[in-house]
């Protein structure tokens, strides 16, 4: 009996294991834009934190958390529908689902769980139901019609997946019920499109000819094409935030606009991704290589260090 039970236990410890490998925690990180709505609002940063605590601030934490459990639950149906694409992948057959390691009917009901445990959370965390809004429309749009429909259309594919990083930048303006500038939604949208991209061209180039056995969609890029993209991406997020910068309204604008000294850490940033890119052969797992790469973690690091300071240091 206790040989047994220990064998039973040692399985529902692998299994737990495997379910939190398959929810991809590391790419939680990319929820983080949801904080960009106070660093780029129309109001000031100290008014989050006045006479009534820091409530808004917990709320925006609290958002963090309703994005991380409905992108987690998001990972699980797609990991489900491309469970036989994923076999054929030279890395993502060693996924939980894809190797057999982790039953799909777990993950079904563990998707389940997660979207019911985030809906309600988003609903307390602002009963006007703007932010339950946005977060039902991010599961419906990256949950179904691209997992379903959107990613075997080209172009959409990689526009659609831009579409969440903004979502998550609106979300956290909604959760607060505050005005962000339009110009972060579209350093979002530039950015989000720009690691598309390099996610893309590294699969082209990880997969070679077969490509297109493992995604179909693969078929309609090719590396000079991408390439193309990049250089018009990569020029417009460092206009465009450029812009953000001199223009936000949050920012002490004399005697010169205080953010643009932020513009070098970005310059940096978009280049040494570049240089991952294409001199190292990385960008498949864009949430690991700002993990991975301290020149890039740093920069990017610096960077909020820098806007943090700005805002706190410089009055407006």
């Amino acid at each position: 009996m206790n040989k047994a039970s220990n064998i039973a236990a040692a399985s529902n410890s692998n299994a737990a294991q495997e379910l939190v490998r398959a929810m991809r925690p590391r790419q939680w990180v990319k929820n983080v834009f949801v904080f960009a709505a106070i660093a780029f609002s129309e109001d000031r940063l100290w008014q989050f934190w006045g006479p009534a605590g820091p409530a808004p601030i917990l709320r925006m934490i609290g958002a963090f958390i309703a994005f991380c459990l409905a992108a987690s639950a998001i990972y699980l149906v797609n990991d489900l529908v491309d469970i036989e694409k994923d076999r054929a992948h030279p890395k993502k057959r060693h996924r939980p689902f894809a190797s057999g390691r982790l039953s799909p009917s777990v993950g079904i009901i563990a998707a389940g769980i997660l979207i019911a445990c985030a809906m309600p959370l988003a609903f307390a965390l602002d009963p006007s139901m703007a932010f339950l809004g946005v977060l039902v429309t991010y599961v419906l749009v990256q949950g179904f019609l691209y997992t379903y429909w959107l990613k075997n259309v080209v172009i959409f594919d990689i526009l659609v997946l831009a579409t969440g990083f903004v979502l998550r930048a609106v979300g956290g303006a909604a959760v607060l019920a505050i005005h962000i500038t339009p110009w972060l939604l579209l350093c979002m949208l530039l950015l989000a499109l720009f690691l598309g991209i390099g996610k893309r061209r590294h699969e082209l180039t990880l997969l070679e000819q077969g490509a297109g056995e493992h995604r179909l969609i693969l078929q309609e890029y090719s590396v000079p094409m991408l390439d193309q993209m990049m250089s018009i991406v990569t020029a417009s997020i460092i206009m465009a935030y450029s812009i953000t910068a001199f223009l936000a309204p949050v920012a002490p604008q004399e005697p010169y606009p205080m953010l643009m000294v932020t513009i070098p850490f970005v310059i940096y940033a978009i280049f040494r991704y570049l240089y991952l890119i294409y001199q190292r052969g990385e960008g498949g797992a864009p949430d690991e290589l700002i993990l991975k790469d301290w020149p890039l973690a740093t920069s990017v690091l610096v960077w909020g260090l820098t806007v943090l300071g700005v805002l706190l240091f410089f009055p407006n």
